[in-house]
Order: C-alpha cells, then structure tokens, then sequence
C-alpha cells in the first residue's frame, strides 16, 4: 500500500487546509485510516481516523473544526481544517490499517501563525 499525502502550507490562525491521502489501493479495503500529526520533540497523536464503515473519531483538540472524509471517486481520504490554531502546526501523516498491518504515508507540514 503506497499513500501520499498533501495539501500541507502555511496559513493564518483562523484560516482553513484540506489535506488530502490518496492510496494505491481501493481506501474501502482500509479497516480504519486516519490523520496523525506530530511535533518535534512529542509523540505522533491521533488527529482523526474513519472506519470502514464511516465511524469517525476526532481528538478532543481538534473537535468540531476539523472533519476527516472519504471521497470515493478520486480514492482518498481528507482533512478538512478549519478554525486553524497556532498550536496546530505540526508534521501531519496519513495512516492505514490493512488486514492487519499498518502503511503510513509521508508527512505534509502545516504551519498556522498567530
């Protein structure tokens, strides 16, 4: 499984990125696939993940301003974000689980400034 991620910039607190992961393979074959985000110095988190049955799960950060989707016909998945924070800079990675085993794509890095 091959993802590449992008959407990543430069934006001002307030304002909104798209990220976007398309994969090699059908994004429905994914038992979850989700958004990480990591800081120099701190652990990768869990930004937002998706079920293959669409269930979706947000870290409490991140709630109610950003929305993780999939879009079949281009065969990715997204992060709409909105309401961008400083604090939200960071490296971000798409990530997928796939009958058991776990592919990460290359990180796209989001800066907010204040």
């Amino acid at each position: 499984v091959q993802l590449q991620a992008c959407g990543g910039g430069m934006v001002q607190a307030g304002g909104s990125l798209r990220l976007s992961c398309s994969a090699s393979v059908n994004i429905f074959s994914f038992t979850t696939a989700g958004w990480y985000r990591q800081v120099p110095g701190k652990e990768r988190e869990l930004v937002a993940d998706i079920s293959t049955r669409g269930s979706t799960n947000y870290a409490d950060s991140v709630k109610g301003r950003f929305t993780i989707s999939r879009d079949i016909s281009k065969n990715t998945v997204n992060l709409r974000m909105n309401s961008l924070k400083p604090e939200d800079t960071a490296v971000y990675y798409c990530k997928v689980i796939r009958t058991g085993f776990a592919y990460w794509g290359q990180g796209t890095l989001v800066t907010v400034s204040s």
